[in-house]
């Protein structure tokens, strides 16, 4: 199973914009799609974008123009860029890796937490 870091979280203001890495160990990262998922408590886990081994990538229509999602297959990592980031994208953000859009394969880490408020 793939062993991955959530970091780059924090407390930013509405406007605001922070970069999230995914750092995983191993040499199989490389080989599947990422996504990064979201949760506030009492919600289910949503996906917000995602990218494939070859680089393709899908964005939920809620971030769409905001966040852009990247990775660097010989770092073992995926990154997500956030931009004009709202209250309502306060969550704690996941990532994990896929063959199937939206069909997590690796049990949950820790996330990191954003927060968007004044």
């Amino acid at each position: 199973q793939v062993q991955r870091v959530e970091s780059g979280g924090g407390l930013v203001q509405p406007g605001g914009s922070l970069r999230l890495s995914c750092a995983a160990s191993g040499n199989i990262f490389r080989l599947y799609a990422v996504g990064w998922y979201r949760q506030v408590p009492g919600k289910q886990r949503e996906l917000v974008a995602r990218i494939t081994s070859s680089g393709s990538t899908y964005y939920a229509d809620f971030v769409k123009g905001r966040f852009t999602i990247s990775r660097d297959n010989a770092k073992n990592t995926v990154e997500l860029q956030m931009n004009s980031l709202k209250p309502e994208d306060t969550a704690v953000y996941y990532c994990n890796e896929d063959l199937v859009l939206g069909k997590p394969m690796s049990s949950w880490g820790q996330g990191t937490q954003v927060t968007v408020s004044s």
